[in-house]
């Protein structure tokens, strides 16, 4: 028998899950694995949370928590969402376990043993202020390829590139906001650079990968490996196995994917098998499910890692998704710009096979995709309700109204019966090819193509006008039998909704096997009262969630302003001078009789005013922020003595003053209480 090792990625226990997790690894990943286990193969499929590393202990320190109290939170709330989704995971862990970090350590160990480190003293980014060496996650500053002034150390979120916190522009550290020093630290490095060959080798064996997934890899290739240090100067992590490492702990993506083989070896502690079948039998396919920003580590670093260990398979393929968007943005934790799945499944409690479905029929596999909540609605009404659901209630009613529930005999088969069974046989071992090569979007459009036949079928058949109650019962046979098929091969997709047919049809859950065959119900068979698969998604539900996201962006937008406001600095002083050089400046108080637009400008504004002496123009390019109107009777102070310019076509006498707020925006310089025209500022 087949064995398969498949994993999921490990996300970090810092936040919920939302529908770019879903739609990038775990709703595929559970489709590939409910499908294997429906032809016999023995699959563990793994997975957990990612409980180390700097997105941990930022969190915990935005909350005011400990680490251990963020991880405990958002491992129950993310493996209940994930249970509650149904997805199928064998077992869903956490790296916090003392079991990961004895296995991390133990091959560390073991590549430290063979030599495989090179132990380096570097200069890195240290906080004098907070007294701590700053970690990736706890530098930000502008990216380089993209001007982001928000990026990590170690990625832009918002170019998507890989970075190291050296390559920041000015950058700072989010513990205390200072500007970081270097300083020096001993850490182990892993020569990725003379492992390239190796890496190189088993990279291009695998041609069947994605085209994304190779293009990352080769690029990263391309550009020549570099060493990268295997361990961190944190307190939160694996510890380093070595002397005199306090205050250093393992790399978090070095101990996150010996996750799967610890949660490997787990299972098979509580269910009596050997883990090494399926991490180390040579025969074991072992995939990674995960999103395109983990692609180089899935494919380059931890291939090297198990390389260097010397024990380990490696991975047979790596289907990578690209990124979902969510009505027209990226999908952002921090910004809260998310569809939250704990959040959806409180609202639609009975609709977790609607979100599977609209994930699936729009998943990123080959570039970025969006989810609209439009989309959604007319994905649930006009499909899964118009015309999955549809046949399927069809079939089971008709069925009860002519037959009192019973399965009906088949009779003479006539060409249109014969044809659609031919057909029938035909989509198990399509949709199955499409499950086997990672493309899940084709197998769901097939498994859809088998509903559109049924209604077809029906549609064409007619057995409610047909008055042969034995031609009516061979009509219903066949369906009942397309019904029973459709149950098998949408299970990997939608396995709350093929529960219920498997329910309606009196029938245990098949294996794919079965389906398609033309007899898997036989006459006489009783079926269960008919029930509605699925329900129409209401114009009022579709834009409160809308609404919702209105908000939601509406609140960014006033909280980036805040920031953009807060951050703007106050310009430096300009060089000294001499009180004669201030001296020069005549500056005086004058009263705006006239004002109007300059004509062909959208920026200045033309003057008249009294000086006290006599009607000065002066134009100011001031059109963005003040209405004519508005500034006649004002009184202003000018630079009086600014030698003459024309502007326009019209000559300036003088210079109206003004102050520049952090927004850009301007204000009038004025007397707190009216003066005469002409009166000095001294």
């Amino acid at each position: 028998m087949q064995k398969y090792t498949v994993t999921a990625a490990l996300i970090y226990a810092n936040g919920p899950i939302h529908i770019g997790h879903l739609a990038g690894c775990y709703i595929p990943a559970d489709i590939y694995v409910r499908y294997l286990r429906s032809t016999g193969a023995d699959v563990a499929f793994i997975s957990g949370t990612d409980e180390h590393g700097v997105p941990i202990t930022v969190k915990a320190r935005l909350e005011g928590k400990t680490p251990q109290q963020v991880v405990d939170f958002y491992y129950e709330q993310i493996k209940k969402a994930f249970a509650d989704l149904g997805i199928s995971f064998d077992i869903y862990s956490r790296t916090s376990n003392p079991a990961h970090h004895q296995l991390s350590q133990e091959i560390f160990s073991t590549m430290y043993d063979k030599g495989f480190f090179d132990e380096e003293t570097n200069e890195q980014y240290y906080d004098e202020v907070a007294q701590q060496f700053l970690a990736d996650r706890y530098i930000v500053g502008e990216c380089p390829s993209c001007g982001n002034p928000n990026a990590y150390g170690d990625q832009c979120e918002r170019c998507g590139s890989t970075l190291s916190p050296t390559e920041l522009k000015n950058p700072h550290s989010t513990l205390s906001g200072s500007k970081p020093v270097m300083k020096p630290t001993k850490n182990w490095y892993l020569p990725l650079d003379r492992m390239q060959p190796d890496i190189e080798k088993y990279v291009n064996s695998h041609k069947e990968w994605k085209t994304n997934v190779l293009g990352q890899c080769q690029s990263w290739l391309k550009d020549g490996l570099r060493p990268r240090a295997m361990t961190r100067d944190l307190d939160w992590g694996v510890k380093v196995p070595l002397p005199d490492t306090d205050g250093k702990v393992l790399y978090v993506w070095f101990d996150a994917p010996i996750g799967y083989i610890t949660f490997t070896k787990e299972w098979a502690d509580q269910n009596g098998k050997n883990w090494e079948d399926y991490w180390k039998n040579k025969d074991t396919k072992l995939v990674h499910f995960i999103g395109k920003d983990n692609i180089v580590f899935h494919c380059i670093i931890f291939p090297a890692m198990l390389m260097a260990e010397g024990s380990y398979i490696l991975a047979d393929n790596v289907p990578a998704n690209e990124f979902m968007n969510l009505e027209g943005n990226k999908i952002s934790t921090s910004k809260n710009w998310a569809v939250w799945l704990h959040e959806y499944l409180e609202e639609f409690p009975d609709k977790q096979d609607e979100l599977r479905y609209v994930l699936s029929a729009n998943a990123p596999e080959t570039k970025d995709s969006e989810f609209t909540w439009k989309d959604y609605q007319t994905r649930v009404n006009s499909e899964l309700v118009g015309v999955f659901g549809n046949f399927v209630n069809r079939v089971l009613v008709l069925t009860h109204k002519n037959f009192n529930g019973v399965v009906p005999a088949k009779d003479t088969l006539r060409e249109i019966d014969t044809k659609v069974l031919e057909e029938l046989s035909g989509f198990p071992k399509v949709i199955g090819g499409a499950i086997s090569n990672y493309k899940f979007r084709e197998a769901l459009n097939l498994v859809m193509d088998l509903a559109r036949l049924g209604n077809k079928y029906l549609a064409d058949t007619e057995p409610w006008k047909e008055s042969d109650p034995i031609r009516v019962g061979t009509i219903m046979n066949v369906a009942i039998q397309i019904s029973a098929s459709l149950a098998i091969v949408s299970e990997p997709f939608l396995p709350f909704t093929a529960a219920k047919i498997f329910e309606m049809l009196n029938l245990d859950p098949q294996t794919w096997e079965s389906a398609g065959r033309v007899d898997m119900i036989v006459a006489g068979h009783k079926l269960n009262p008919a029930q509605l698969l699925f329900t129409k998604i209401e114009d009022s539900v579709v834009e409160k969630q809308v609404q919702r996201l209105l908000e939601i962006k509406k609140m960014n937008e006033l909280e980036a302003k805040k920031r953009e406001d807060e951050i703007k600095e106050v310009p430096e002083l300009k060089a000294s001078i001499q009180y004669d050089d201030f001296a020069k400046l005549d500056i005086r108080v004058g009263t705006i009789l006239e004002a109007e637009k300059v004509a062909k400008s959208d920026k200045l504004l033309k003057f008249l005013i009294d000086d006290g002496i006599e009607k000065r123009t002066i134009l100011s390019g001031i059109a963005k922020y003040f209405k004519p109107e508005e500034m006649i009777g004002k009184q202003v102070t000018f630079l009086a003595n600014l030698a003459p310019r024309k502007m326009m076509g019209v000559e300036s006498n003088g210079m109206i003053l003004m102050a520049e707020d952090r927004d850009g925006s301007l204000a009038l310089l004025q007397p707190h209480k009216a003066v005469w025209n002409g009166g000095p500022v001294s």
